[in-house]
């Protein structure tokens, strides 16, 4: 089984801030817009080296959605920073109006998504927006797991064409993906390879899922880990792929399992290859303050959450 190293706890949001500076020093149509969190964003080195092309909203969520799809017109590409919550759900209509609808090329990038956002509880965690913006016609959906991912992902999306929705957290969270990788959006990348259960994981739980495929091994079970990192569009043939060998799978991800990536993947295997399935996700609630590792726990999105729904789906073939 490979091994995956710890290169260092890191937030993914700073993948974000690294990547939009990055982007910032080699296209100078690149602009960005905050919404009254530069700091929790990471944007503070790209607003204080293009201090011409950063724009802060203030809260007024819907009003930079509107204000970056008018700057679309002109050439620009705007990536605007907020919470998730404040990405997605505060601004619905706007983003179906004003950039899905009209297919503008705005790149939403949205931090301190589900439960990990921690102690600010429910009111600034968000668990539907995957769901939310899949729905949408022509939105493209990621979710990072790392700081080197996040980083790779943000420099990606710029050259895409077309609207997107780029998520990531606020907690440090162990950074294993290589750190100059290919970001290849809607392909999703086989981490272990295996025969007796498929792990479908998404953001950060696929270090967890890393976890529970090396406690499977050490009890003879091969575990295929495969790390989706586009939701939408969703990588139909690897999964289907995977699930020929094993048949069974269980999706893990920081997300109500209403709507989320689990929910793609069982329509998936409806059509396609109808095969016992687990989730392991938030089970249809909003989340409560609490850190972020108690929160994992009671939520249960841990590698022993991940570990008993593997041994559980292995159990129905």
């Amino acid at each position: 089984m490979k091994e995956f190293v710890n290169q260092g706890d890191n937030d993914t949001r700073s993948g974000f801030g690294a990547g939009l500076l990055e982007l910032g020093k080699s296209n100078h149509n690149i602009v960005a817009l905050c919404a009254d969190l530069t700091g929790s964003l990471k944007m503070n080195e790209f607003k204080n080296e293009f201090p011409e092309r950063f724009f802060q909203i203030g809260i007024a969520e819907a009003n930079m959605m509107g204000i970056a799809a008018g700057m679309t017109i002109g050439g620009k590409i705007p990536f605007t920073g907020t919470f998730a919550n404040f990405s997605t759900g505060r601004v619905y209509d706007q983003i179906r109006q004003s950039i899905a609808y009209s297919n503008k090329n705005v790149k939403i990038c949205a931090s301190h998504a589900g439960v990990t956002l921690g102690e600010d509880g429910a009111t600034h965690q968000i668990l539907e927006d995957i769901g939310l913006m899949k729905m949408l016609p022509g939105m493209t959906v990621i979710n990072t797991c790392d700081y080197n991912q996040t980083k790779a992902a943000t420099i990606a999306i710029a050259k895409y064409k077309g609207p997107v929705y780029l998520r990531f957290g606020r907690p440090k969270v162990p950074n294993f993906t290589p750190i100059n990788q290919d970001f290849n959006i809607g392909k999703g990348v086989k981490l272990i390879e295996g025969s007796d259960v498929t792990i479908v994981a998404t953001g950060h739980l696929v270090w967890e899922a890393i976890d529970c495929a090396k406690k499977l091994k050490n009890e003879g079970i091969s575990a295929e880990l495969i790390n989706i990192h586009t939701i939408k569009p969703l990588d139909k043939n690897i999964i289907l792929e995977s699930v020929s060998k094993t048949n069974c799978i269980v999706s893990a991800e920081e997300h109500n399992v209403v709507g989320g990536l689990g929910e793609s993947i069982s329509s998936l295997l409806v059509k396609n290859n109808l095969s016992p399935m687990e989730f392991v996700g938030v089970e249809d609630s909003f989340g409560e303050s609490g850190t972020p590792q108690e929160l994992m726990r009671k939520y249960q999105l841990t590698s022993e959450n991940i570990y008993l729904k593997c041994k559980k789906v292995i159990s129905r073939k």
